[in-house]
């Protein structure tokens, strides 16, 4: 073996072949035969030449092979979020099948209530962006991805042109939950809901007033849709169980009720964590879930440590919504034109939810 670093050339004349052929050998596809490619790689074996230098490949292509994903909020509490983890999981497995990296970008906290945009999403190379919790009015980061010229793929929500959506039927779902707790007797609801927008606010709100975040407004809407106006609203600064826990003992709080006949009797949590909290915080009040209070939630994790109860709730496919994000990327990179996908999600009906208790 030579003493000095062997080189795709050397590998060339070894194999009895020019340059270019050397190069197609190496690559995923090209005009050649695979008697010739064989070859060429037995001379690199040979030689020890592990093949060409990725950073020169990424110059002639132009593409650095790495996918922004843009989380939008700190990442130790996305981390401790299933939802979040699932999501990431499929789509980092589907880019990585692809040959694709994954760049992390967490949310930057607000300024004076103003959002800062991520450095990252400023100065890091990628080849596309996603926006993996969507976008939302004059939008900052989406800004600045424009300005650099970054393609992007929008985790769900509003529509941006030119860019792929990926995102679920979580208003028609909600709509559906909410009717089957009609359907059960229930008449008096309360809501416990993802943030409305930036800045970490946590307590009672007016589900008609402005929402930034899309999730919180679809669903929102699915209960309106039902014809379901909450006699309390309660938005969480995130989807925490510790968030639902405090909801749930200010929703339900003999101070705020103090004629139980008019307390709510069912809580309907925009996510499973939240009204995973909700059982915790109605039983620290006294409360029996279901038979004093029905809790639902969304999202359909598996929560074995709440022990014999089986939330109720409206189960969406995480992994599969991350895997249709990185063939979206795959579809951008492509050329193709975007297109919008929609998942499907399902009622589950657990043991957190039953009829209303008697008058």
């Amino acid at each position: 073996m030579s003493a000095h670093k062997p080189t795709l050339a050397s590998v060339a004349e070894a194999a009895g072949v020019s340059l270019s052929t050397a190069s197609l050998a190496f690559a995923s596809s090209g005009p050649i035969a695979e008697k010739t490619r064989a070859k060429v790689l037995a001379a690199a074996a040979d030689l020890g030449y592990r093949g060409p230098n990725p950073l020169g490949r990424q110059l002639r292509s132009g593409r650095t092979g790495i996918v922004g994903v843009v989380i939008g909020d700190q990442l130790r509490r996305s981390f401790r979020d299933p939802v979040s983890v699932q999501v990431l999981d499929g789509l980092a497995s589907t880019l990585g099948a692809l040959g694709l990296g994954v760049l992390l970008i967490p949310g930057t906290p607000p300024v004076d209530g103003r959002r800062v945009v991520a450095p990252l999403v400023e100065d890091a190379g990628m080849d596309v962006a996603i926006l993996i919790w969507g976008v939302h009015a004059n939008d900052p980061t989406l800004d600045a991805l424009q300005r650099r010229g970054v393609p992007v793929v929008v985790g769900e929500g509003h529509p941006v042109e030119g860019a792929p959506l990926v995102g679920i039927a979580d208003r028609t779902g909600t709509a559906e939950l909410a009717r089957y707790l009609l359907d059960l007797g229930h008449e008096r609801f309360a809501s416990i809901t993802l943030p409305f927008g930036f800045g970490g606010h946590a307590g009672e709100v007016d589900p008609a007033g402005p929402v930034d975040w899309t999730a919180t407004q679809h669903r929102l809407e699915g209960l309106a849709d039902a014809g379901i106006t909450p006699v309390v609203c309660w938005e969480a600064e995130a989807s925490l169980v510790e968030q639902g826990h405090a909801a749930a003992l200010a929703i339900l709080s003999p101070d705020r009720f103090p004629d139980p006949s008019q307390r709510p009797t069912a809580i309907i949590a925009q996510s499973d964590l939240l009204a995973a909290g909700a059982i915790l915080g109605a039983r620290e009040l006294g409360l029996r879930v279901p038979e004093d209070v029905s809790i639902a939630g969304f999202d359909g994790l598996d929560l074995p440590w709440l022990g014999a109860d089986v939330l109720t709730t409206v189960k969406q496919p995480l992994a599969e919504k991350g895997a249709a994000l990185g063939h979206a990327v795959q579809s951008l990179l492509a050329g193709d034109e975007p297109t919008v996908t929609i998942l499907d999600v399902e009622l589950v009906i657990g043991t957190t939810t039953a009829p209303p208790p008697a008058p």
